[in-house]
């Protein structure tokens, strides 16, 4: 059974890619011949054009993050068969509009955010409104996948090693490809060889730190990542980490195909589960599995500012969405074949990680590779994908927390728009709400990102609106977005308070009056009879 869902999930993904992907691009006008702000306005820090394999693999690693392999995990306490299906259909139909719409409509606005968007189409105040909203969500993304990398390291102390030999490679990589000329290809070859290097050094040399320790280690790492020029760190550590996440999920179908696991866990289980309900907790838990608001920020925040050719925006956009839904699928496989008692006991012992870990070890065992050296490959490739989530979340941050404050005249003598004071305060708040736990955060951050990617698609309908395009590919996934995170929030506020989690409770309250403001202020956008 486990086979058949991994192949159902592929095969209906690369339908839709072919067929309502290229529809999409043909209805929102995709002109192959037009450039990109990567070479109008080519700073070499931020706006810097890159071959479509690199962003791929950067756009990739960065929306994944932990987000499809924690959330279907978690979701799994419903059942298998509603996880399945939210996963596939809603990559396809929901997931995959929003990803490509956003990075869409920021290559047409100059590669600048959604909030840059929202005030060309809605109104200034619109932005004001929007960056404060994403702002929180990527405290939140920063407090959640913080933890979650820690934990693994301190899980796994191979992948600490590996991941700071890795951090080094990267630095080189780009240096040697974008400073030395050294073709893409070589460079690559050289790349991977080298990563496996790094890979089976961290096995012989594991770190073992606390985990207060590894918090600050990686709270001072995102900071400087954040500030880095993208050549030199993000797109050649994100472009060779794709290499590691499509290993892993090559790994994980052959493994699959050979090991054949059989399905232990029961199509559903209940409505209601320890208190959680399935409408609305399952839309928002599986989160980057179908959907996520933070790939709307990746999108119009650094992808943007990196695609070539819009003829590539339907591969990272669209393409991007669906390869993260495989992956969604083989993480609820690996929860769903274990049965309920050891997915706990695997849980308590190192989170979801783990259980993914190993799952997908296990699965690769069936071709030759010993259990540990897969469980160690597959916790590498999961913090290799959240650290990246955590470097591009956090420069968004920063780039939203600079947008804010930014003055029509002198913007650059601000204090608050100074990129290492924005930096300093997104990751030191995000570091503090992070102290609390990723199990207490999730939640919420699955329902603001979920709320998050409801407000990027209203977004990109205003501006088709005001382009005379057709939005009734935005207005179904809209009112269901909307639908189920108003009221998750409302619940997930009334349990946070409950249980005297009181910074959540602000948190919650305010992203769900900001979500009332801006979804009020668009409708008089969309249901007007003339664009704006």
């Amino acid at each position: 059974m486990a086979l058949i869902l991994i192949l159902i999930a592929i095969i209906a993904f690369i339908i839709a890619y072919v067929t309502y992907g290229s529809w999409l691009a043909k209805e929102w006008g995709v002109d192959l011949s037009r450039e990109t702000p990567s070479h109008t306005m080519t700073d070499g820090v931020d706006y810097v054009p890159a071959k479509a394999p690199v962003l791929l693999g950067h756009h990739f690693a960065s929306i994944a993050g932990a987000g499809p392999i924690v959330g279907p995990i978690a979701a799994a306490m419903f059942g298998w068969l509603p996880v399945f299906l939210w996963i596939v259909l809603g990559s396809i139909f929901i997931g995959g509009v929003h990803d490509f719409s956003a990075l869409f409509s920021s290559i047409r606005h100059e590669g600048k955010s959604i909030g840059h968007v929202i005030e060309k189409n809605v109104g200034s105040s619109g932005k004001k409104l929007f960056n404060i909203f994403a702002w929180l969500t990527l405290i939140l993304v920063i407090a959640a996948f913080v933890n979650i990398v820690v934990n693994t390291f301190v899980a796994v102390p191979a992948v600490g090693t590996t991941s700071i030999l890795f951090i080094a490679l990267a630095v080189g990589f780009g240096y040697a490809t974008n400073r030395m000329n050294v073709p893409l290809g070589i460079a690559t070859v050289v790349g991977v060889i080298l990563l496996a290097a790094c890979i089976w050094l961290g096995l012989i040399f594991p770190i073992v730190l606390p985990f207060n320790v590894w918090y600050i280690i990686v709270l001072i790492y995102i900071f400087i990542a954040s500030v880095a020029p993208v050549y030199i760190l993000l797109q050649p550590r994100d472009y060779l980490n794709s290499f590691l996440l499509y290993a892993m999920i090559a790994g994980a179908v052959l493994g699959l195909i050979l090991y054949r696991p059989d399905i232990q866990l029961p199509a559903v289980t209940a409505f209601n589960v320890n208190g959680s309900w399935l409408f609305p907790i399952l839309f928002v838990t599986v989160a980057c599995g179908a959907i996520s608001g933070f790939h709307s920020l990746i999108s119009s925040g650094t992808s943007s500012k990196q695609l070539d050719r819009e003829a590539d925006a339907k591969l990272i956009g669209y393409g991007s969405m669906l390869i993260e839904g495989v992956l969604a699928v083989i993480a609820l496989i690996t929860a769903a074949y274990i049965g309920a008692d050891k997915l706990a006991e695997l849980s308590k012992a190192g989170g979801p990680n783990n259980v993914f870990s190993d799952g997908v070890g296990t699965f690769m065992s069936s071709f030759g590779i010993p259990l540990a050296v897969g469980k160690s490959f597959v916790a590498l490739s999961i913090s290799a994908f959240a650290l990246t989530s955590l470097d591009s979340g956090t420069r968004i941050g920063r780039f939203v927390f600079q947008e804010y404050f930014e003055k029509e005249v002198k913007a650059d003598v601000s204090v608050l728009t100074n990129k290492y004071v924005a930096t300093i305060v997104t990751v030191g708040l995000g570091g503090l709400l992070g102290v609390a736990g990723w199990t207490k955060v999730w939640p919420v951050f699955g329902s603001a990102n979920q709320l998050l990617a409801a407000i990027a698609l209203m977004s990109a309908a205003t501006w088709f609106k005001n382009q005379g395009k057709s939005i009734k590919m935005f207005t179904l996934p809209m009112i269901f977005m909307f639908t189920v995170t108003m009221f998750a929030l409302i619940l997930l506020v009334k349990n946070n308070f409950v249980a005297g989690n009181y910074i959540l409770v602000v948190i919650g309250s305010a992203l769900f009056v900001l979500a009332l403001v801006l979804a009020k202020q668009a409708y008089g956008v969309l249901t007007a009879k003339t664009a704006k």
